[in-house]
């Protein structure tokens, strides 16, 4: 899960939204060919990074770019992958080839045609500049367009995922190669989505107006303005207040409190994303992995969920949630300090010193680091809690300026996606630095397996070793946890937390 700079909204910025009121009818450019009606107000927890799909990873952005960009196909609600971009799509008899049906009636928001050539150019974007999801085409080789409105993925092994992989979330979004090489992309993104960006005022806000020619049909809301409130007990004031319409940053220790409430609309449900602890294996001790084990059975799991998530997240000891048909059964870690020295004593460590590497951004991290302090000092380890911004946090994770951190990962669908960038050998988002060549193996027998019962033996498997071995130290899955004015109907909250305001109704 990647999140960037939070800012908090001011008292201007508060008096702003109050201005805008509830409901109010604006026409965003005063162009009479626009669609008219309720601007919808929503306060995010953040500012986004950047704007450009495909070399973001926060996840304020993807809050965003989810109204702004198309995927060739998309989750529905279930997570099972539907048309897009794509109306229809079919699989060679040899599984090595896909071939997509493109839509014909569909143009970016600056008015050029959407063609075969994006998404030609987008993929080839990601897999040549070895881009964050670059790991998502390993299978691919090669995207072609035999004429406008077709798109031939040439895969090396049956690609049971690929679906998953391409439509899964907006960082496999179909981009402008104009709006991409004019350098405009980050600030100004050009896409196909329901909504185009209309501005943005970095530290304020951001605004979306609808997309009229939107090839899903003109959303019913004329626009959206996204707000930064970092500080949830000011997202839910303004909320309660009538100043915004929508928000997921809602204090946790309120749900109790909220339900029922009648000027909130609140929904708390299971999600795929979860949270980890992570040690830098490749420095010592961590490279040892009896004193991973150590820190997993010396950690308060329980403790931790309460004191981040009032009880709301789901404890789990390794990444699928109960929920998924991958679901896998796993609880060998106790909360066991007799267990937790016995095994720093076989591997000969007396405690020592620990940076553990939070990020202000995320003030979970900063409370679980904490109650992390407090296991620890038993076992001998002085605990200093680093909390810098979260691009900064980005930078020290990826170069190992670390000892052990904490973060979240989302956008999960296949087990693919739990696993593979995570905990391979060569995976892109390894950065503690794992390596076993039975998980690699499983991991890519994972990948092309084609029978869902096999598939799921194997993740099953190659989880429980890396729970074992302590790749990552996997806490629990947070509920989704959104809140909305009355006035906002046709609005559903989702398990992959996808914001999805397209089909929204916004009453005047």
């Amino acid at each position: 899960m990647k999140k960037n700079p939070m800012v908090a909204v001011t008292s201007l910025a508060l008096l702003t939204l109050a201005a805008c009121g509830t409901g109010e009818a604006v026409d965003l450019n005063g162009d009479a060919d626009d669609v008219e009606g309720a601007v919808l107000q929503a306060a995010i927890g953040g500012e986004p990074d950047q704007l450009d799909p495909h070399r973001t990873s926060a996840y304020f952005s993807f809050q965003v770019l989810e109204n702004v960009f198309d995927t060739l196909v998309e989750p529905d609600e279930n997570l099972e992958m539907q048309p897009a971009l794509a109306e229809s799509w079919d699989v060679s008899e040899d599984q090595l080839t896909w071939t997509f049906q493109l839509r014909e009636d569909v143009t970016f928001h600056d008015g050029s045609e959407f063609t075969s050539a994006d998404v030609v150019y987008s993929y080839e974007r990601i897999i040549d500049e070895e881009l964050a999801n670059a790991w998502r085409f390993d299978a691919v080789e090669s995207v072609e367009a035999p004429d406008d409105h077709t798109v031939e993925i040439t895969v090396s092994a049956p690609t049971p995922n690929l679906l998953s992989n391409i439509g899964g979330f907006k960082g496999m979004a179909i981009v402008s190669e104009d709006n991409v090489e004019s350098d405009e992309i980050s600030n100004n993104p050009i896409g196909t989505g329901p909504f185009s960006l209309a501005s943005y005022t970095s530290g304020d806000q951001i605004t979306l107006e609808a997309n009229p020619d939107y090839w899903g049909g003109a959303p019913e809301i004329a626009g959206v303005e996204f707000s930064f409130i970092s500080e949830p007990s000011t997202a839910l004031a303004a909320l309660s207040g009538g100043e915004i319409h929508w928000t997921d940053n809602i204090p946790p220790q309120q749900v109790e409190e909220l339900d029922g409430s009648d000027s909130v609309d609140l929904e708390v449900i299971p999600s795929n994303d979860y949270w980890y602890l992570a040690m830098n294996i490749n420095e010592e001790p961590w490279d040892d992995e009896r004193v991973r084990q150590a820190i997993a059975y010396a950690i308060d799991r329980e403790a931790i969920i309460q004191a981040v998530s009032y009880g709301t997240a789901q404890e789990n000891q390794l990444a699928i949630p109960e929920e998924s048909v991958w679901y896998t059964e796993y609880s060998n870690y106790t909360h066991d300090l007799s267990e937790a020295e016995r095994l720093l004593e076989e591997a000969d460590v007396d405690g020592g010193s620990i940076e553990f590497l939070a990020t202000n951004e995320y003030p979970e991290t900063v409370t679980a680091a904490q109650i992390i302090a407090d296991n620890l000092e038993p076992l001998g380890f002085e605990v200093s809690i680093s909390q810098p911004d979260f691009s900064t946090w980005l930078d020290d994770q990826n170069s190992g300026s670390f000892d052990m951190l904490m973060m979240g990962w989302l956008g999960n669908i296949d087990p693919d996606d739990f696993y593979y960038s995570q905990h391979h050998s060569d995976g892109g988002s390894n950065a503690q630095g794992y390596s076993n060549q039975d998980v690699d193996e499983l991991l890519e027998s994972g990948r092309t397996e084609t029978d869902e019962d096999a598939r799921a033996e194997i993740y099953a498997e190659a989880a429980q070793i890396i729970a074992d071995e302590a790749s990552y130290i996997y806490l629990y899955n947070p509920a989704v946890i959104q809140g909305w004015s009355p006035e906002l109907s046709d609005y559903q909250a989702r398990s992959d937390a996808a914001i999805r305001f397209r089909g929204a109704v916004l009453e005047e």
